[in-house]
């Protein structure tokens, strides 16, 4: 697949709260360094980023209207698209045109039907959550790039919360304990929260059902919470955990109340892709735990760790204050939108050659894993069973991938 100039467009986040842009000036000042190639920014894109017109202007970005990037882009880069926008995501979806690329979070897996949506238009899709756990391809990881912030982000809100300050301090006024915090769901979300609680001066615990998170644990200064149970299955596909059975669950909360029940903080992180999240912390445990407590559950926009989470609310049940939040990179926007735009630079590094030319080989995993809708049709094969289509005979498949 190929083009004679290749224009990329990155048109202002429609979402609601959404603050983030996918592309930043650094970004585009490395972009423009293939020959021929254009890059247009709706005005005031990358403002609520901290990125002002004048910036991308001055790294060789063209400032237009929002019509202008949606007739004109070869390639249309999102924060979120309208696979993950489902406010007013149709609106984008009317916009965008035949023979069109379109990258950004397209929420796949619980939204497999915007594949079938944007095949319908004979659009390509590439979702950014779907780039593979390989070596290669981590400088491409959304996921784990906006995880690190959202894990660093949950820490300062529960210490904005909590009625207690989080290192001990001795005084002439006593001596204040240090916080309590425990972290439940290690992936890189938990990594940094403990990291981040660490520097606070809390003590810090945390939990996770894979046994290969016990190392990961120790690494960042927290002590492993050890519980009787069997996880030799807990740990699936790219060291994302496993799904466990009911009965699994139950013990596990059984065991985890006595720990809770000694703790200020506790931050959730635990998610399942494509599934609701796992009920971590039920309404017992909360009424086990301390008056004045908080609890940040990251996973409250999958349903929640906590059984009493409200997402978008801060409630406060049994004088424990439990925290719902929305798109927590969103509120570090300036980072998180550097780190987004470094992923989508170099994932675009992969599709443009030398010769500013676009070259989509699905010969290449990164672009077999990632590439949701191609030519018509949705050749990725995940999508396809949560789609309930037929698998594409081989030759389709390899026409599909032309």
């Amino acid at each position: 697949m190929g083009v004679t100039q290749v224009i990329i467009g990155v048109p202002k986040e429609i979402c609601p709260g959404e603050t983030r842009v996918a592309l930043t000036p650094a970004n585009v000042t490395v972009l423009k360094k293939k020959p021929d190639l254009r890059v247009l920014i709706e005005a005031g894109a990358g403002t609520s980023a901290g990125y002002l017109d004048a910036s991308y202007e001055q790294a060789g970005a063209e400032i237009v209207s929002r019509d202008a990037v949606f007739q004109q882009a070869e390639i249309v880069l999102q924060v979120q698209t309208p696979g993950s926008n489902a406010a007013n995501g149709s609106d984008d979806l009317n916009s965008l045109r035949a023979d069109q690329i379109l990258i950004g979070m397209m929420d796949p897996l619980a939204s497999p039907a915007f594949a079938s949506a944007l095949a319908e238009k004979n659009i390509t899709g590439i979702a950014l959550e779907l780039v593979p756990r390989i070596t290669r391809a981590q400088a491409m990881d959304v996921l784990s790039s906006m995880a690190m912030i959202s894990g660093y982000k949950s820490v300062l809100m529960a210490a904005a919360e909590s009625n207690r300050m989080f290192p001990m301090n001795m005084t002439a006024a006593g001596t204040l304990a240090a916080s309590r915090v425990l972290i439940m769901g290690v992936g890189v979300a938990g990594l940094f929260a403990c990291s981040t609680a660490k520097r606070l001066g809390a003590i810090v615990e945390a939990y996770d059902v894979r046994p290969a998170a016990r190392e990961q644990i120790l690494s960042v200064g927290a002590k492993p919470v050890e519980l009787d149970l069997d996880t030799s299955s807990a740990e699936g596909k790219g060291g994302y955990a496993q799904a466990q059975g009911e009965d699994f669950l139950k013990r596990q909360r059984e065991l985890m109340t006595e720990v809770v029940s000694r703790m200020d903080v506790i931050i959730t992180t635990a998610a399942i892709p494509g599934a609701k999240s796992p009920i971590l912390v039920t309404a017992d445990m909360v009424k086990a735990m301390k008056p004045g407590a908080v609890i940040v559950d990251l996973a409250a926009e999958r349903g929640g760790n906590c059984e009493l989470t409200k997402l978008g609310e801060n409630v406060v049940e049994h004088g424990v204050t439990i925290i719902g939040p929305e798109n927590v990179p969103s509120s570090v926007a300036f980072h998180a939108s550097q780190m987004f735009g470094k992923n989508m630079e170099n994932l675009l590094n992969l599709l443009i050659n030398e010769e500013g030319k676009l070259n989509l080989d699905f010969e290449d995993e990164i672009v077999r894993e990632t590439v949701v809708s191609h030519k018509g049709e949705v050749p990725h094969s995940r999508m396809r069973q949560l789609l309930n289509l037929p698998e594409l005979p081989s030759s389709q498949d390899e026409a599909s991938a032309s």
